[in-house]
């Protein structure tokens, strides 16, 4: 297991550090899988990022009548996605939510939680680097998930979203010098998941800076996309269809 002491160095982070994850491999076994999991369920709960998907969404949504729907882009364990329509349903707002991934171990473990808490949702398995993404979508999203992916496979993420969807909402980590300590020592007070406590500082070293996510985003064709920073060393990315 990981100890901090073993990580107190911080790594340089002028450029990104982009490197396997534990949490990337297909033989992980099933119980670290599901542990890491449900810590990265607390982090996006402790970070508020089903908050910040919900105010991008949230009425008033010009021209339609009919149930928006949404998609959850590498939805891992399905927490935004559950979050989402049980948001919805307490607000009395029509959703259709869908979530895709490419791990089967993941989506087992979102239809469990969503049949668990009694909220309707939809998860198929996509590979999204090699498989397009349905369109027919109102509002496509993901978080934390681009800091896995290379420049070029970043670009073809978005430009494939904004083809999918009439709005694209990202959240990442920001690689900065604070963002990794804070992932070190939050993951570290959170969760006693190894795999969530190796790969939080990794993550951050993989990631974008705000710069660079308006340049993706540029290069993707997502004209007139928002990128400001948020809490907790993190970025959002907005844009809606002109």
């Amino acid at each position: 297991m990981t100890n901090v002491a073993s990580q107190t160095l911080v790594p340089d982070l002028a450029r990104r550090r982009l490197g396997p994850e534990l949490m990337d491999d297909p033989a992980l076994d099933a119980g670290r899988h599901a542990r890491a999991l449900d810590a990265l369920r607390t982090v996006n709960l402790v970070s508020g990022t089903t908050g910040r998907v919900w105010r991008e969404l949230r009425p008033p949504w010009p021209g339609t009548d009919r149930p928006l729907r949404v998609l959850d882009v590498a939805c891992g364990g399905g927490d935004v996605v559950v979050a989402l329509a049980r948001r919805a349903a307490r607000a009395g707002v029509a959703l259709e939510v869908h979530g895709c991934d490419r791990s089967e171990a993941a989506l087992a473990y979102a239809r469990a939680r969503a049949a668990r808490e009694g909220v309707a949702a939809t998860f198929f398995e996509l590979d999204v680097l090699g498989d397009a993404i349905p369109d027919g979508y109102d509002f496509a999203c993901t978080s934390l998930f681009l800091h896995h992916l290379t420049e070029r496979q970043a670009v073809a993420l978005l430009a494939g979203m904004a083809r999918a969807a009439d709005a694209v909402f990202v959240q990442d980590l920001r690689r900065t010098r604070l963002g990794w300590a804070l992932a070190l020592a939050a993951l570290h007070a959170l969760t006693r998941s190894d795999v969530a406590r190796a790969d939080g500082p990794r993550s951050v070293a993989a990631a974008f800076t705000t710069d660079e996510a308006a340049a993706l985003a540029r290069e993707a064709g997502l004209a007139g996309a928002r990128v400001r920073r948020c809490w907790p060393q993190r970025w959002a990315l907005s844009w809606r269809r002109a």
